[in-house]
């Protein structure tokens, strides 16, 4: 099974989660305050989700490992959960580049 996109509302302002295949979300998106913008924003990660060099690897101040995954213009798309290892998260990060580019979009809005 491939990746899916969750487009969902969030209080009066939209948002996506991507879900690996096996239903795991891996990565949650920014609030936006429309719909076109949300649905741009999964596009901005099909764009981007193939460039290494998009995604920032991180570690909390508790040790946690988590990533940001940015477009051209430096702006973050979205945000992972944290990860207790740093290769836990090179995982989560491999997840996002291989279902982001084609994963289908599900309007739960």
């Amino acid at each position: 099974m491939s990746g899916e996109y969750i487009l969902k509302t969030s209080g009066e302002k939209f948002m996506f989660n991507l879900r690996a295949g096996n239903h795991q979300v891996i990565l949650t998106s920014q609030r936006y305050v429309s719909k076109a913008a949300a649905l741009g924003g999964i596009e901005s990660v099909r764009k981007n989700a193939a460039s290494d060099a998009r995604f920032a690897r991180l570690t909390a101040k508790d040790g946690s490992h988590y990533f940001h995954l940015s477009a051209t213009n430096g702006e973050t798309i979205g945000s992972s959960e944290m990860y207790t290892t740093a290769a836990a998260r090179d995982k989560g990060i491999a997840s996002v580049q291989a279902n982001g580019p084609t994963g289908v979009v599900r309007d739960d809005t």
